[in-house]
Protein backbone atom coordinates (compact mmCIF):
# COMPACT_ATOMS: atom_id res chain seq x y z
CA UNK A 1 0.00 0.00 0.00
CA UNK A 2 1.49 3.26 -0.99
CA UNK A 3 1.71 6.01 1.36
CA UNK A 4 3.52 9.64 1.81
CA UNK A 5 6.00 9.58 4.88
CA UNK A 6 6.16 13.47 5.52
CA UNK A 7 9.52 14.02 8.09
CA UNK A 8 11.28 17.13 9.15
CA UNK A 9 14.65 17.89 7.99
CA UNK A 10 16.65 16.29 11.26
CA UNK A 11 13.97 13.02 10.84
CA UNK A 12 15.05 12.62 7.30
CA UNK A 13 19.03 13.03 8.31
CA UNK A 14 18.35 10.19 10.44
CA UNK A 15 16.45 8.01 7.63
CA UNK A 16 19.76 9.00 5.50
CA UNK A 17 21.87 7.87 7.78
CA UNK A 18 19.92 4.74 8.50
CA UNK A 19 19.83 3.70 5.00
CA UNK A 20 23.88 4.28 4.43
CA UNK A 21 23.99 1.88 7.64
CA UNK A 22 21.81 -0.54 6.34
CA UNK A 23 22.94 -0.20 2.70
CA UNK A 24 19.58 0.12 1.29
CA UNK A 25 17.14 3.09 0.15
CA UNK A 26 15.80 5.29 2.37
CA UNK A 27 12.33 3.48 1.74
CA UNK A 28 13.57 0.23 2.30
CA UNK A 29 15.32 1.54 5.37
CA UNK A 30 12.02 3.33 6.86
CA UNK A 31 10.20 0.17 6.00
CA UNK A 32 12.64 -2.19 8.25
CA UNK A 33 12.67 0.53 11.10
CA UNK A 34 9.18 -0.01 11.13
CA UNK A 35 9.54 -3.81 11.29
CA UNK A 36 12.29 -3.71 13.72
CA UNK A 37 10.15 -1.29 16.18
CA UNK A 38 7.65 -3.32 15.97
CA UNK A 39 8.97 -6.42 16.49
CA UNK A 40 10.79 -4.91 19.81
CA UNK A 41 7.37 -3.74 21.24
CA UNK A 42 5.67 -6.51 20.57
CA UNK A 43 8.83 -8.84 21.97
CA UNK A 44 9.01 -6.69 25.07
CA UNK A 45 5.02 -7.02 25.70
CA UNK A 46 5.09 -10.21 25.41
CA UNK A 47 8.55 -10.81 27.60
CA UNK A 48 6.68 -8.53 30.00
CA UNK A 49 3.23 -10.34 30.42
CA UNK A 50 5.20 -13.72 31.08
CA UNK A 51 7.31 -12.26 33.80
CA UNK A 52 4.15 -10.90 35.52
CA UNK A 53 2.39 -14.53 35.01
CA UNK A 54 5.68 -16.54 36.39
CA UNK A 55 7.26 -14.42 38.68
CA UNK A 56 4.88 -13.69 41.56
CA UNK A 57 7.60 -10.90 43.02
CA UNK A 58 7.61 -8.93 39.57
CA UNK A 59 4.57 -7.10 39.76
CA UNK A 60 5.47 -5.42 43.05
CA UNK A 61 8.48 -4.95 41.81
CA UNK A 62 7.39 -3.16 38.15
CA UNK A 63 5.08 -1.04 40.28
CA UNK A 64 7.74 0.31 42.41
CA UNK A 65 9.58 0.81 39.01
CA UNK A 66 6.36 2.48 37.64
CA UNK A 67 6.15 5.03 41.02
CA UNK A 68 10.03 6.01 40.76
CA UNK A 69 10.37 7.41 37.43
CA UNK A 70 9.72 10.74 37.00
Amino acid sequence: MAMTLRLTADEDKALVLLAAAWGCSKQEAARRAVVAAASRLLDDAAVTALARDLIPEYRATEARVRQARP
